[in-house]
Parts: C-alpha cells; structure tokens; sequence
C-alpha cells in the first residue's frame, strides 16, 4: 500500500512540473508575441489629406521626401525627418541654427526649385513646397501632374491663406506630422512653439496703445509691404500695429505717401537676397519721401530675416526680434 501511495506521490509531483513547464513556455511565449514591433492602428491605416484642391491618400509614411523651400524645410526638420528626406531647395538665408546638424545630412538639390528630372531622379515620394510657385510654371510641375507620376504632394496652407494665425501654422505642422506617423512629434513642437511665445508676450507692456510699424520688404518707386500676410499676425503679437494691417492681401504694393502719411514708429526690415538690410536701411535714409518718417528720423529699424518672417517654426524667434525692437526696454 506504502508502495502505491509513493508511486502516486511520484505520479503527482510529475504532473504538476508538466503543467508548470507548460504553463511557463505559455508565458515565454506570450512574451514574445508582445515583444514583437507590430504597426500601430494609425501606421496600418491609410491617411487622407485634403489640400489645395487635391486629395492625397498616404498608405505609409513617405520616405523620399523632398522639401522646396526654406521655412517647409525647417519644419521637416524640426519634426526630426531629416532620414525621410532624399533632398532641399530655395534657401532664403542661413538655416534656423538649431536645425544645422539635421540640415547637413539632407542633400541640396538646387540653388532655387530643382528639376523635375531631379525629382524623378531621387526616386522621391513626397514633395513639400512652401509657397505657389514650387508647383507652378517655374517650380517642379502641378501637384496633379506629381500625383499621376505617384508623388505625394503637400503645398503650406499658412503661405497661401490671407490673415494666416499660429494656429494655421499649426495646422500645417500636424498635417506633416501626421502624414509621417510622428503626430507626437508634431504635438510636442507645437507645445515649445506656443510656451515660448507665451514667455516672450508676458514681458510685454500690459498698456498703452501698440506702436505703429510699417514692414520693408522692399521698393524704389513704391513700398512693397505686410498688409495680412503672417507678419501683420507677428507683428500684433509683439506688441505692435501693422499699418497697412487693413489691407486685404499678403504682400502688397503701397504708394510712398501713403508710408509717410501713416507715419510708422517702427520699420521693420526683412533681410534677404542680393540688397542687404543695411543697403535698404540707407535707401529709407536717404529717400525724399520716406526719410520723413518717424521711424527714419529716430533711427528706430528691426531687422528680421525672411526665413523669420515665414510662416514656420521661427514664429517664437520671430516674436522675440520684433518684441526686442519695438520695447528693448522690457527685455
């Protein structure tokens, strides 16, 4: 009987290490399948992109991007996308320092827009253009021509809206974000974008009336101005009134007296191209008409790069310029 009872004894402790084993590898097995990197529900479904007009459908993130100018380029890069990217073009000025790193790893296609051999021959997928023209007559081909080659295109809405915000901006940021599955990425810049402009308009005078600013482009004959481009929006969030802020259009053209009748307290200069902000700087000085300002009297300039004064990610540093210039004594 003694024997039998052990045997059962044997028996039992046996089948308990089974099921244990079995049990365990259950586990480990388990385990793995959840180790395993499976596609996120948004990485498996196709993503669908209303813009200008054209509807794109992205079954994956692209992964030749090309960007085809200075402030769409440094948003891609922001968004840390640099090894999607198989190209840059149209550089206004010197690339946002934080981004120079990333910069240099994105070959430079072309001085302005590249070919559209060139595009073809990077095998891009995607191609990202800041203003009209990238995908005009003298850019890479219409974004409808681009899609029947099978090439993603994204033109910035912010660049081609009137009396565009941050918020529109924004809007373009989680556009790209979430075209290339990095919608955490788009968030998380967004989030710095709108504390830094917080910080820089909580130094700000809390009264008193905005200083008047009239923003130089360029002109010999005429003014070539702000009127409700992203400026007229940088401008007011630093404190200032752009004076031709009335003006339904982007950029315009405006009559010297006009300028002078309006007498701006501040001018702020957009840097850029082949005249430099000094050169322009001595033509308000010198001109007959302009020379009568206010601003020129006192000698009261801001000198803004263009690639600033673009609807991108240097809105914060935009602000911080143009605060800095029009209330050096805030900050």
């Amino acid at each position: 009987m003694k024997k039998w009872k052990s045997l059962w004894l044997v028996f039992a402790i046996a089948l308990v290490a089974i099921l244990g084993a079995c049990s365990e590898k259950d586990k480990q097995e388990s385990a793995t399948q959840a180790e395993k990197v499976e596609p996120s529900q948004a990485e498996k479904s196709d993503i669908t992109i209303e813009n200008n007009g054209t509807t794109q459908v992205y079954k994956e993130a692209p992964k030749k991007a090309i960007s085809l100018n200075q402030h769409v380029t440094e948003i891609m890069l922001a968004l840390e996308l640099e090894d999607s990217m198989v190209g840059t073009a149209y550089l206004d000025d010197k690339i946002y320092e934080p981004l120079q790193v990333a910069y240099d790893k994105v070959p430079v296609l072309a001085k302005q827009y590249p070919t559209k051999e060139q595009v073809i021959d990077a095998e891009a997928d995607f191609l990202f253009g800041g203003w009209k023209s990238a995908f005009g007559e003298k850019g890479v081909g219409t974004q409808e021509e681009l899609e029947t080659l099978g090439i993603h295109t994204y033109l910035h809405t912010a660049s081609i809206m009137t009396k565009p915000t941050l918020d529109d901006i924004f809007a373009d940021i989680r556009n790209i974000a979430k075209i290339f599955r990095v919608e955490d990425h788009g968030e998380a810049l967004i989030e710095k974008m709108t504390k830094d402009v917080e910080d820089i308009r909580a130094k700000l005078p809390q009264d008193g009336e905005d200083l008047p600013v009239l923003v130089f482009d360029s002109g010999d004959k005429e003014v070539f101005t702000a009127g409700q481009n992203i400026m007229n929006e940088l401008v007011t969030m630093a404190g200032g009134k752009n004076i031709f802020g009335d003006v339904e259009s982007g950029w315009t053209t405006v009559s010297k007296e006009d300028a002078v009748e309006r007498n701006p307290a501040v001018v702020v200069v957009i840097d850029y191209g082949e005249t430099s902000a000094k050169a322009k700087i001595n033509f308000l000085k010198n001109d007959p008409a302009l020379k009568e300002m206010e601003a020129v009297k006192n000698e009261r300039f801001v000198i803004l790069p263009l690639s600033a004064a673009s609807e991108g990610v240097r809105a914060a540093e935009a602000i911080q310029i143009l605060a800095k210039g029009f209330y050096p004594e805030n900050f």
